[in-house]
């Protein structure tokens, strides 16, 4: 039987934001972008989804008195990704 798929992480965007903190656990909004070509207000909403669903945390500050983005997977956000990615592969066995 095939169980339903986390609709927060169903989505394109915001699977693949969560990738890539999974793999790097911490990357600044500029290098999300340039990473998914996604435009910076389709970014920020689904970077909103992610903050209100508590899977990323993120941190606003500067750098060189620009201001600077920065998105932090949570533990909680670890533990959707791992459950996605084994009701995904169910989907694979025969």
């Amino acid at each position: 039987m095939y169980n339903d798929l986390n609709p927060i992480l169903h989505s394109q965007l915001r699977l693949a934001i969560i990738s890539l903190l999974v793999k790097n656990k911490a990357m600044e909004f500029t290098e999300i972008r340039a990473a998914t070509n996604a435009t910076a207000g389709n970014l920020s909403v689904q970077i909103k989804k992610l903050e209100a669903a508590e899977y990323i945390t993120v941190l606003k500050s500067f750098k060189n008195n620009y201001p600077l983005t920065t998105l932090k997977l949570t533990q909680k956000g670890l533990l959707a990704f791992e459950e996605y990615v084994n009701e995904l592969k169910k989907y694979l066995e025969p």
